[in-house]
């Protein structure tokens, strides 16, 4: 048996809507100003730098994606023991450690700063999770974290724009735009962390109409892989293909831009992500007007299904020289976004709740994104060493197909396995039709 849960909110009053757009704004604007931690320097090109074969750009990235990687596995522990009353201080904490360590990056000389990029990303993995504790166990929670998740798009290009632009009319040195870029969104960040800080904890009808979510030590993590293993592994492997292409997409925008002959990059970077951030918002925000919680879990796999073909489709359309570059840039980044924040917003979510598993979200997506970034990490190791010289335009359409491959096959076996594991006997506890 499995939830067929279709209990309905109440009636949202001018207060719930006021503590919406704040709570919402509030983890906006922390997230966002996070990407101007961590983002930035794929905004310089590094020309001409290279250490052991490899170049110098890529080594950042990968330096920065294995302190990232390593923060999501000690997230693991460390965000789901979080003391409500530490998360304040904690963001101050990581944020300030990785600005640090972006100003290390600059005073210390070519080549042996790299490691800092890596100490700067061991921070900032954790930051999702932390900003995320403030919002998540509330009825309004898929929607608060649609405008959070929404950030993933605006900011990277925002922040890549910035760095760029002091790049080429401020002439800063690709070393230190890193930590001016986040020094110019210190401000924001403060005033984003001082509203989290004001909002108030979940109340009695928050509490009713959601699963319980506990921490989970390790058996009850592995009591969950082995419950749901075959959906489990599909699932993590359609995100590992979306976390590749976003990588790429987003770390080597600049050299993708160059590459087709487009000269005014900030511009480029900015006017490709606004409309793919509108139109997710959007549709993210229309699914958690489905309230069967059945309905809406798999609702998520039609849509990585048809982003899949949708990514495929302008992809070979780009190729075959009937789709304008710009297009292809917002249609596949469309594509790719969508899919990817259905996962961070809607997929996970309403698998436990589905299931009424009593788990918590950040296990989920911390493994994920673990296994993603180590993903993203080989890609970029196989891209500088293989001996086949592949430009960045040419490597991005091959990751676009394949990832658009991936999505379309494997959501269609997982959907599959989750649809036969409904005929197994789940007991599940409903909701309080009363709520």
């Amino acid at each position: 048996m499995t939830s067929q849960t279709t209990a309905s909110l109440p009636k949202i009053k001018a207060q719930e809507i006021r503590f919406v757009i704040f709570a919402a704004l509030a983890a906006f604007i922390t997230y966002l100003s996070m990407y101007a931690f961590r983002k930035p320097f794929s905004a310089g090109t590094f020309d001409g730098l290279a250490i052991w074969g490899i170049d110098y750009k890529i080594l950042l990235i990968i330096s920065q994606l294995i302190g990232y990687t390593l923060s999501k596995y000690l997230g693991i522990k460390i965000i789901s023991e979080l003391n409500h009353n530490s998360r304040t201080k904690t963001l101050l904490v990581l944020m300030g450690t990785a600005w640090i360590m972006l100003l290390l990056f600059a005073i210390i000389p070519f080549p042996y700063n790299f490691p800092f990029m890596f100490l700067n990303g061991l921070p900032l993995g954790m930051i999702w999770g932390v900003v995320f504790s403030y919002i998540e166990g509330r009825r309004y929670t898929e929607l608060l974290g649609a405008v959070m998740a929404s950030s993933f798009i605006l900011s990277s290009g925002i922040v890549k724009g910035v760095g760029r632009f002091m790049i080429d009319n401020f002439h800063v040195s690709e070393m230190w735009m890193p930590f001016l870029v986040g020094l110019a969104f210190v401000p924001l960040l403060l005033l984003g962390i001082y509203m989290l800080s004001q909002l108030p904890p979940p109340d009695e009808t928050d509490i009713a109409l959601r699963t319980e979510r506990i921490p989970m030590n390790s058996h009850q993590r592995i009591a969950f892989f082995l419950r749901f293993a075959p959906g489990f592994i599909l699932s993590i492997l359609i995100y590992i293909a979306l976390t590749i292409f976003r990588d790429l997409r987003d770390n080597f925008a600049v050299e993708f831009w160059k590459g087709l002959g487009f000269s005014n990059t900030p511009k480029m970077l900015v006017m490709t992500e606004v409309p793919i951030a509108m139109f997710v918002l959007v549709i993210i925000s229309l699914m958690i007007m489905i309230r069967n919680n059945r309905l809406a879990f798999y609702s998520t796999f039609a849509i990585i299904f048809f982003s899949g073909l949708l990514l495929m489709a302008s992809t070979l359309l780009f190729i075959s020289g009937v789709l304008d570059p710009v297009i292809w840039m917002v249609v596949a980044g469309f594509a790719m976004y969508l899919s990817y924040l259905i996962f961070n917003t809607v997929f996970f979510e309403r698998w436990i709740a589905h299931y009424r598993v009593k788990s918590n979200i950040g296990f989920l997506i911390y493994v994920s994104d673990a296994i993603g970034y180590l993903g993203s990490t080989a890609v970029l190791l196989f891209k500088n060493f293989s001996h086949t010289k592949i430009s960045w335009v040419e490597f991005l359409k091959i990751c676009a197909l394949s990832t658009g491959v991936i999505m379309v096959f494997l959501s269609f076996l997982a959907f599959l396995y989750f649809k036969n594991l409904e005929k197994k006997d789940i007991s599940i506890e409903p909701v309080p039709a009363g709520v």
